[in-house]
């Protein structure tokens, strides 16, 4: 039904620029947006669904719609996960396919509920083969999600708690396009690789100046202006990457 809607969506708006909801798709002539439609499918992304474990084949990759995926980075020796990475409607899950490896290295789990453009990877595959614009935008996307993971690394080593978690919700506010989603503890926990004690003091301090309202796992942003000034300059430097490349 998802994927019925999508080709009759389509051919509605096929005037606008708006063909796909997707950024990096959206980014596509629409002659070269329609030679992807019949591989490509809307599906549901339910939250905390598992894309990818690390060492799983990559078979579809996904481009975000209204969901966010979380890129994580797990340590052996006890399991233990890390966020080094997210994916909007900015970009693609599974970009390992895209530079010619099969499995996954990472576990990608969705982090806020909503919907995504699914392809299979064969079908990726066959259509950057020959070149061509997706190529194009997929080796750009290549390097902002490296410029994002590279400078998280950096940021999860000197910055504060506090500022790193403001870095986190504008990052999820932007590609959520809400001030309010829902995250338990345990999650944001393991997304900035704090012990949850830690998260709910950074949360609270965050509340206490009037930025934020964390109550029963649903956070909600009060103040854009003030959370970004909360940040650290992460935050900036990431999406100024990303919007260069779309822009």
């Amino acid at each position: 039904m998802l994927a019925t809607k999508l080709r009759s969506n389509f051919t509605k708006t096929e005037e606008s620029n708006n063909h796909a909801d997707n950024r990096l798709l959206a980014a596509l002539s629409h002659k070269d947006f329609r030679l992807l439609l019949p591989d490509i499918e809307l599906v549901a992304l339910p939250l905390n669904k598992i894309l990818y474990r690390c060492g799983d084949i990559i078979r579809y990759v996904y481009f975000p719609v209204d969901s966010v995926v979380s890129l994580l980075s797990e340590v052996e020796e006890d399991r233990s996960t890390l966020e080094v990475g997210v994916v909007g409607n900015e970009g693609m899950t599974g970009i390992a396919v895209f530079l010619g490896v099969k499995k996954s290295r990472n576990q990608m789990i969705v982090q806020g509920a909503g919907t995504a453009l699914r392809m299979k990877a064969a079908d990726l595959r066959k259509h950057v083969n020959g070149g061509g614009r997706l190529q194009f935008l997929l080796q750009l996307y290549t390097h902002a999600l490296m410029t994002q993971i590279s400078q998280s690394a950096a940021c999860n080593r000197y910055h504060l708690v506090e500022a790193r978690l403001a870095r986190w919700l504008l990052a999820t506010r932007d590609r959520l396009d809400s001030n309010e989603f829902r995250q338990t503890q345990e999650f944001l926990s393991n997304m900035l690789g704090v012990r949850r004690e830690m998260v709910n003091k950074a949360a609270g301090t965050l509340q206490k100046q009037g930025l934020i309202t964390y109550t029963r796992g649903v956070l909600t942003i009060l103040d854009n202006a003030g959370l970004e000034a909360a940040s650290c300059d992460c935050y900036r430097s990431i999406k100024e990457e990303y919007d260069n490349f779309l822009n």
